[in-house]
């Protein structure tokens, strides 16, 4: 047999696409699983938050609040009357609330994540029972009790949440992108739903903790009357305070019997003088 060597063809190894547009054929591939993961998870977003642990949303939360100053006697009674709430809703082991007293004219209370509720004193100086503000506080920590916060954070949030179960850095990171746009992790705005669920909630509350549900409405007047002098308060901002609203509560109300005969808790002594203490103390809100 002759023993031949042909000439190996050039190019025989190599392909005939420029490696710069391999990689970025590829790269697109890559991005555009990554992206279509991202999309689908941000529509499941409000399924899936129920299952971001609740402790990671208090890592996300905690470098953005501080520990509650039970110093100061208005934000140790806010967190007292919290806890006898929480313990009347019967919220899961782990989820703790802490409530945070704002010293500002502003008439709003919000919860937000990691189990953080914000009072503000415009509010709480225009309550004159308890049975109001456990209203607000019941209302609030009802929010926290069904993950309303984290459900309505948007889908880049919820995404970063779950991104930090992998990676803390590169979920903060994402986190802290999507609050940097939105401005403040404390801005969130929750559905008609999510109001309606917490309504009841907070009702059942009052129920447990004062066997009736007076004083209910004393808050919502409080927000109808400020809707009428000025812009709605952020407070329910999903939706304009109504009449419907108030006549559900009083319905609610008579169908455990003559509410409007029940006593009102009052509020302790120096409340008032509480509300203003932060100030006149020179503390910085």
């Amino acid at each position: 047999m002759d023993y031949s060597n042909p000439e190996i063809p050039e190019g025989i190894n190599t392909s005939k696409e420029h490696p710069l547009k391999e990689f970025v054929l590829l790269s697109a591939g890559v991005l555009g699983l990554i992206f279509a993961a991202v999309l689908v998870l941000g529509i499941l977003a409000d399924k899936l938050a129920h299952f971001i642990p609740f402790s990671v949303e208090q890592s996300i939360a905690t470098d953005r609040f501080s520990k509650a100053d039970t110093s100061l006697p208005i934000e140790k009674y806010l967190n007292d009357l919290a806890r006898r709430i929480v313990a009347a809703q019967e919220l899961p082991e782990g989820m703790t609330v802490t409530v945070h007293y704002v010293d500002e004219d502003t008439v709003n209370a919000f919860a937000t994540l990691g189990g953080n509720i914000l009072m503000f004193r415009g509010l709480l100086a225009q309550l004159d029972n308890e049975n109001a503000l456990a209203m607000v506080l019941a209302h609030e920590v009802a929010h926290i009790k069904h993950r309303h916060p984290i459900r309505s954070a948007g889908r880049g949030v919820v995404i970063g949440l779950a991104l930090s179960m992998v990676s803390s850095s590169l979920g903060n990171a994402m986190v802290d992108t999507v609050l940097g746009q939105a401005g403040q992790v404390t801005v969130l705005s929750f559905s008609r739903d999510h109001e309606k669920e917490s309504d009841q909630t907070a009702l059942d509350t009052l129920v447990k903790l004062y066997g009736h549900v007076e004083g209910a409405t004393d808050l919502f007047q409080v927000l109808k009357k400020q809707e009428k002098i000025s812009v709605m308060p952020e407070f329910y901002s999903s939706h304009p305070l109504t009449d419907k609203r108030l006549q559900k509560i009083a319905e609610f109300g008579s169908r455990l019997g003559n509410s409007s005969e029940k006593e009102k808790t009052q509020l302790p002594a120096g409340y008032s003088d509480w509300l203003k203490q932060k100030e006149q103390a020179g503390e910085p809100e």
